[in-house]
């Protein structure tokens, strides 16, 4: 699918921009991967790390932020795929700077969307948040609607042959500003803080996260939401994984923080088509015939859900256990 394109990665720095490149490095021969992203620091470690290193004939570095679309599109001239991955994302912080959090979340979005028009790419896969489904803080909110921009892109796209989707998934395992890294630092000193000792949350590493986009790629008819079928985990046996002998301290729960994260609402739920290993919420305007893409959008037939079904962390049938996660604490953040 990558063999000979151009793709180009906005927030090609972060945790997922670098598991994604180095994945279609090792799996495919591309003709070019575009690093886009506003962290010439972050760049420079990266570019003189492997398998960077030795595939500067392959790699691209262009410095530029999703809020400017001139050079987006600059940047996007002969891209085939784009993977935006650029987002503010942490929620105190945009709490505090919220129109800071609308210019890179919702603006950025469009940015990307008219760059992407304007230069012929042919798929856009937008990465959302478990955060986006019935949102309580302004991150969740500018996400639905950066969301929402990407599904609609489809009814402007006219005679162009580009399709926009977007991927939903929960907390990436051992990604900066996650959970485990945080217990483990603060278990150094004997005390975990929790906010709830009742909190659930959905879990997916940072490869699988990889797999199920460039899945998607293949898959995607345009307009769909992906959301991927992963474990959720307690909090307290996140706790109990990393350091079985801290003690456990309940702080409460954080402004904009929920007990249990969402990924389809009862309200999406109408909307849903589910496959063996993975939901799609459908487009909320019609953009193809739905049994079609039932019956021949993947490996397995679709079916629409039952009625009044949510997929929450908490009702998750398939749960971590404090075993599984230690061992994926020792193989992941190694």
């Amino acid at each position: 699918m990558f063999d000979n394109k151009t793709i180009l990665v906005t927030g090609g720095t972060g945790s997922f921009g670098r598991q994604f490149t180095e994945t279609i490095l090792n799996r495919y021969s591309p003709a070019k991967i575009i690093i886009y992203s506003r962290d010439e620091l972050k760049q420079f470690e990266m570019q003189s790390t492997e398998p960077f290193a030795s595939n500067k004939g392959v790699l691209r570095w262009f410095i530029g932020d999703v809020r400017d679309e001139p050079r987006l599109r600059m940047a996007m001239e002969g891209v085939d795929y784009v993977v935006h991955a650029a987002a503010l994302k942490q929620v105190p912080a945009v709490e505090y700077n919220p129109f800071e959090a609308v210019k890179t979340n919702i603006i950025g979005a469009e940015n990307i969307i008219n760059a992407c028009m304007s230069s012929n790419v042919h798929r856009v896969i937008a990465l959302s948040t478990d955060k986006a489904a019935a949102p309580i803080n302004l991150y969740g909110a500018t996400k639905l609607a950066s969301d929402k921009l990407f599904i609609a892109a489809n009814n402007h796209r006219g005679s162009r042959d580009i399709r926009f989707s977007t991927v939903r998934y929960g907390n990436v395992m051992g990604s900066r500003g996650s959970v485990i890294p945080f217990f483990q630092k603060k278990a150094t000193s004997g005390v975990i803080p929790v906010t709830d000792e009742r909190m659930t949350r959905f879990n997916i590493t940072l490869q699988q996260g990889v797999d199920f986009v460039i899945s998607c790629f293949d898959r995607m008819w345009g307009g769909e939401t992906f959301v991927p079928k992963i474990p959720s985990y307690r909090i307290l046996d996140v706790a109990e994984a990393v350091d079985p002998n801290a003690a456990v301290k309940t702080v409460g729960i954080r402004p904009g923080e929920k007990l249990h994260e969402e990924m389809i609402t009862r309200t999406d739920s109408l909307m849903t088509v589910e496959f063996d290993d993975y939901f799609v919420i459908l487009p909320s305007s019609e953009q193809w015939n739905v049994d079609d893409f039932r019956r021949d959008s993947g490996s397995s037939k679709g079916r629409s859900v039952k009625d009044g079904f949510n997929y929450s962390s908490d009702k998750n049938p398939d749960f971590l256990t404090v075993e599984d996660i230690r061992a994926l604490i020792e193989s992941e953040l190694r």
